[in-house]
């Protein structure tokens, strides 16, 4: 069965003809998931481990002292500063998030927010967006239509389903509800992967 990350689904859909088949075919050829290539792993689970036990943000820095990796120790400061930025004089207290997956016929797909934080008292459920490309509008909308179709029947009352662009210090926050013709287009795309997939 086809498991796709949320980032998968989005190469997907904003691609069309050709390139959208080379990225389905991508997905499925390519290996296994290994720690070794996560580049941005180290970052996401410092960030994680900062509000787990309650830290400031001024612990974030502390980050950069495991790594030895230069591309790393290049690109991470500019995304500690940004996540710096946005956490600001926000109160910010961590509440364990959760995933889901989301199926689609044989389509397997993971939704999972790595942070799940209460800001200023109000639960949140963040994807983080660390890439130096810009956030496109599609990637957001995609995104918080699954995690609000996913997520949201086991939220707490009033969570803001977001995604976080962390370069750029820019939360982006849901609707409160799934936009369903959203899902149907990811429905959709996910049938052309499916039939696809079983050529390969």
């Amino acid at each position: 069965m086809p498991r796709l990350t949320l980032g998968d689904v989005v190469e997907v859909v904003s691609r069309a003809g050709a390139p959208k088949a080379n990225k389905v075919s991508e997905i499925k050829n390519r290996p296994p998931y290994s720690p070794v290539t996560d580049f941005y792993k180290a970052l996401r689970e410092g960030i994680v481990a900062v509000h787990e036990k309650g830290g400031d943000k001024g612990e974030l820095k502390s980050i950069l002292t495991r790594i030895s990796d230069q591309k790393k120790l290049s690109n991470y400061p500019r995304a500690i500063k940004g996540y710096e930025r946005w956490w600001g004089r926000k109160q910010i207290e961590w509440h364990a998030p959760y995933a889901v997956t989301y199926q689609v016929g044989d389509i397997d797909i993971s939704v999972k927010p790595e942070l799940g934080l209460m800001v200023d008292g109000v639960p949140h459920f963040v994807k983080l967006y660390l890439k130096d490309e810009k956030l496109q509008k599609l990637r957001i909308d995609v995104v918080l239509a699954l995690m609000e179709h996913s997520l949201r029947p086991d939220a707490p009352d009033g969570c803001c389903m977001a995604i976080l662009d962390v370069k750029n210090s820019k939360l982006f926050a849901g609707p409160g509800h799934a936009d369903p013709k959203l899902l149907s287009m990811v429905n959709a795309e996910m049938a052309y992967v499916s039939a696809y997939w079983g050529q390969l």
